[in-house]
């Protein structure tokens, strides 16, 4: 007979699916690591397990005892499977930002949760992790895992996660992309990956509000980063020691919206029912593939949990119409928006050679007030705006016999199609005067200020 002897015994091996619908456009092979398929339908089960095991091999835990952990839901579900067949009792705090189904899930399981405000410094005594702490030092024979700052968590991504996609992909790995939260799941399988094979791409999934991508490019840990979001399961306002930025090598921010928008597609046109933070990583990990994968690519995209957890929340539309995620407006995303030009936006460039007194005469020409530049080959390499132009010429008069590769500015941005206005909106600014998209024939469209002004009034 082949049976398991406990419910723990089945987590791991889950597979990978491949993405076709939502990854139109994008170059490479893409391919979902599905973690719903654990018991606990999430990727904390893995770690769940190991940090008691661990903790059981230290002595920390004696039989009869009491877990007590910080979560957003699924790493306390993880925690009660492995309570109910290792005979431990289970407490968790949780922010109340948390979905009413996960609170609701771990009680069915045995657990008792206590609901803490979300917003409240991590240090404040009212917090999720403080109150764990304090219950943690009160009731005798109690263990607190601290996901954040155990290295369990990367172990069991190292021990698991990590050789399960190096063998599904029999090597052909090249980019791995996954959340960031409490980093061990992102950095314990890549870890294991660079050390099958150093050129493994590594891509972390923020929010906005969170410390991670501003950490990552710059070392400083800005507390004006750190502001109320939404999304569930990603992103920090501290820096647990199981995130290694060594091992992530780029990071990309996504909004509660297109997290929201995304899971729904996937559910939609995929048949992934999968969660909010599953949303984030895809919608990322594409804008991100879309510039960067090639033919001969291969991206593991990890989704962490199932749908379930979200019924009340982003399935549910008139929460998504409360909170601004569904809207009828004729233009919501840049496909939209280039859609809505009929041809008329086809891009007009200029070579980094041209002087920049032809170039004024082509930008007048055009009617335009920003071009992209380029090599003779094509490639975008920088960008020249009117405004930029005015302010060198007062300076100087002979600048318009320079080159425009001498005095362009950096590339504009390249956005997904499927970015919300809202969030195209956000990456306009005084040194970004204009943005770049692909279409699905990989042609280049431009969209500018007045492209959004017409989106949102329209």
């Amino acid at each position: 007979m082949k049976y398991y002897n406990s419910i723990i015994d089945t987590i791991g091996d889950t597979p990978l699916v491949k993405l076709n619908k939502v990854t139109k456009g994008i170059r490479g092979t893409v391919l979902a690591k599905v973690e719903y398929f654990n018991p606990g339908n999430s990727v904390k089960d893995r770690i769940a397990v190991r940090m008691i095991e661990d903790a059981e091999k230290a002595g920390i835990i004696q039989p009869g005892g009491t877990i007590i952990e910080g979560t957003s839901g699924n790493t306390g579900f993880g925690l009660a499977l492995a309570a109910i067949a290792k005979g431990y009792k289970c407490i968790f705090t949780m922010a109340d930002k948390q979905s009413k189904e996960k609170i609701d899930i771990l009680r069915a399981v045995g657990a008792d949760v206590v609901v803490c405000p979300t917003n409240v410094e991590p240090d404040d005594p009212r917090s999720y992790y403080s109150v764990a702490k304090r219950l943690n030092r009160e009731i005798p024979n109690s263990i607190y895992p601290n996901q954040y700052d155990n290295l369990s968590n990367t172990a069991a991504h190292y021990d698991t996660t990590g050789p399960e996609i190096w063998r599904d992909t029999e090597g052909k790995i090249t980019h791995f992309a996954a959340g960031v939260g409490t980093g061990g799941t992102i950095c314990g399988t890549a870890k294991f990956l660079k050390e099958q094979n150093p050129n493994v791409v590594t891509v972390g999934i923020d929010t906005y509000g969170s410390v991670f991508k501003k950490y990552k490019e710059t070392g400083i840990f800005d507390q004006r980063e750190v502001y109320p979001y939404l999304t569930e399961g990603i992103g920090e306002d501290i820096l647990p020691q199981n995130v290694d930025f060594s091992l992530i090598d780029h990071f990309v921010k996504v909004t509660d919206k297109d997290a929201a928008i995304m899971a729904r597609r996937l559910s939609k046109e995929e048949g992934l029912f999968v969660g909010w933070s599953t949303g984030s990583a895809v919608h990322g990990a594409l804008e991100w593939a879309r510039e960067h994968l090639t033919d001969d690519d291969v991206l593991i995209i990890l989704l962490p949990d199932h749908g379930t957890r979200y019924l009340g929340k982003i399935y549910n539309d008139t929460w998504m119409k409360d909170h601004g995620f569904l809207e009828s407006r004729e233009f919501s995303t840049a496909r939209d928006i280039v859609r809505s030009k009929n041809g008329k936006g086809v891009l007009t460039t200029v070579d980094r050679e041209l002087k920049v007194g032809d170039a004024i005469r082509l930008l007048n020409q055009h009617s335009i007030s920003q071009i992209p530049v380029t090599e003779t080959n094509g490639d975008i390499v920088g960008s020249l705006t009117d405004s930029t132009i005015l302010s060198k010429l007062i300076e100087d008069p002979a600048v318009k016999d320079l080159t425009v590769g001498e005095v362009m500015d950096k590339p504009f941005k390249f956005v997904a199609l499927d970015n919300t206005v809202d969030v195209l909106s956000s990456l306009i600014d005084r040194d970004n005067k204009a943005l770049l998209v692909r279409d699905e024939n990989q042609q280049v469209h431009i969209i500018t200020q007045a492209d959004l002004l017409a989106a949102i009034t329209n």
